[in-house]
């Protein structure tokens, strides 16, 4: 069984994205790992080859500024790398620059890899997930964050990534995937209030167009989705327990409260959620077999 990780990023080290901690945590399981890197270079690549494994391999991609609107040029970045992958691969990792995985789930990753291999039903694996929001300390548990993901697809050059890279459909169908017991660590949130109000300036020039590249981020973030924020009391992975002790974000949830109103019809859809289990309107690109 032969896995290959793919990925894209841009600007990194300008938009303190945990890149190098995300290839590392599935590099051990992969057999080779491709990666699109965004022009101009902000010395992401520099930061990419100090990994110095010979397992990776990294080329340079021009944006198409014209898939601006919507993300669409995430997913386009998306099949470039995923696009390198060699014909003899079967299973492709998919790793975002601000996700981890814990070296305690590869074993069962390569053993879902291995059970569904020569099962062609199992078109990918769908993980968990666990937001971290205003720092290392607390994840996201209400209806606004997203509780799973396809993030082990097969080297299937017909399966794309869909719409702003959340997912993969192939020939717009959604795929059939097993539920692997791993978790993602989602970091993207994981900043200070001066970090964050500055990523989503920069990442709203790729959803609201040219009108605001020019303008000047905030000084603060606002932490709107404070709501329901769980104190985390397990362990972060060994790849990125160095930055986690180097961070100097602070957030406390109860400080926020006040901006983070719900209303009449979220909470009692998170009641019901709370009691059940249930998501009721849960949006799940992908269709579990």
């Amino acid at each position: 069984m032969k896995v290959s990780g793919f990925s894209f990023i841009k600007n990194a080290v300008y938009n303190d994205y945990p890149i190098k901690a995300a290839i590392e945590s599935i590099l051990p399981i992969c057999d080779d790992f491709y990666i699109a890197l965004g022009l101009p270079d902000d010395g992401t690549k520099a930061l990419i080859d100090s990994i110095g494994s010979p397992k990776i391999t990294l080329f340079t991609s021009n944006w198409d500024e014209n898939l601006r609107i919507g993300g669409r040029v995430f997913a386009m970045e998306t099949n470039k790398a995923m696009d390198a992958i060699p014909e003899d691969t079967d299973w492709c990792f998919y790793i975002q620059g601000d996700e981890c995985v814990h070296e305690k789930y590869l074993p069962q990753i390569t053993a879902a890899m291995e059970k569904y291999l020569h099962d062609p039903t199992v078109e990918g694996l769908l993980f968990k997930y666990l937001h971290f929001y205003g720092s290392y300390q607390y994840v996201g548990s209400s209806r606004g964050w997203y509780r799973n993901e396809i993030r082990v697809i097969r080297n299937n050059k017909q399966i794309r990534s869909y719409r702003d890279a959340q997912g993969f459909r192939i020939n717009n169908r959604k795929l059939r995937v097993k539920q692997v017991d791993a978790t993602i660590y989602h970091y993207g949130w994981a900043q200070s209030s001066k970090g964050l109000a500055n990523k989503v300036h920069n990442f709203s020039t790729f959803y609201a167009g040219e009108r605001l590249i020019a303008e000047k981020p905030a000084d603060s973030f606002n932490y709107a989705n404070s709501a329901r924020m769980v104190k985390f009391s397990g362990e972060h992975p060994n790849v990125i327990k160095s930055r986690v002790a180097a961070s100097t974000a602070s957030f406390d949830p109860e400080r926020y409260k006040g901006s983070a109103k719900q209303g009449l019809r979220h909470r009692l859809l998170q009641k019901l959620e709370d009691l059940t289990g249930y998501r009721l309107g849960e949006y799940k690109n992908y269709k579990i077999i």
